[in-house]
């Protein structure tokens, strides 16, 4: 019987080799090369990866996405990821009955924010049908939030304070962006559209309809 090759590199000196190739400071235990996280560690901060913002690191992202989901999937997380809109995102991953820990820590949303939302949810499906950008201005944004003004017992001022705020949080949260030369205007994100599910957004549009008393209209 033939003896073994002592000289042939075993599986877990092959595995030895490729992580020592992508240590990238001393002590690095890490497996995965320098742009992927990258990618990670954006996923991480969030609140996304978008494709035209983040141009340098999206190749990156589908190349490595097999290794960067299941680093994810160590932490109790999904990594949501739609290539024909270029966006990405991670949320707590839907673990059933398991007492999973949970990482990702959400405020939840004010009644003016998920009224806000509702209507930028509802302009970026009818931007997609018509296969343009979803384009919002702040006067339009503001209008829309004020359908609900009496609902919120409140004065002029405080509900103004209260509208601006909730645009503001959809902006710091990279839902909207602003529009280069274009002041007071801005583009809806695709990630929108991922946030919620079909059932969800017709939940929320029945609920508001009946609010401002009006009946409720089928998203596109």
């Amino acid at each position: 019987m033939p003896e073994p090759d002592e000289s042939l590199p075993t599986d877990d000196a092959g595995i030895e080799a490729e992580a020592e190739s992508a240590a990238l400071f001393e002590g690095d235990a890490g497996e995965l090369p320098l742009e992927a996280r990258r990618v990670l560690v954006q996923l991480l901060i969030g609140p996304s990866l978008d494709g035209r913002r983040h141009r340098h690191l999206w190749p990156a992202l589908l190349q490595h996405r097999d290794a960067i989901r299941s680093r994810l999937n160590d932490l109790f997380l999904d990594l949501v990821l739609d290539t024909d809109q270029q966006v990405a995102f991670v949320r707590q991953a839907e673990t059933g009955d398991l007492d999973a820990p949970i990482l990702l820590r959400r405020a939840p949303l004010t009644f003016l924010e998920s009224a806000l939302l509702l209507h930028l949810r509802g302009l970026l499906a009818e931007a997609e049908l018509r296969g343009e950008r979803a384009v919002v201005s702040q006067d339009e944004m503001l209008s829309h939030m004020q359908l609900y003004e009496r609902h919120l017992n409140t004065d002029p001022a405080g509900f103004e304070r209260r509208a601006k705020a909730a645009i503001e949080k959809v902006k710091k949260n990279s839902l909207i962006s602003a529009i280069r030369g274009s002041e007071g205007r801005f583009e809806i994100s695709p990630t929108l559209g991922l946030l919620f599910s079909a059932e969800q957004v017709a939940e929320l549009a029945r609920i508001y309809a009946q609010l401002r008393g009006t009946p409720a209209e089928a998203e596109p």
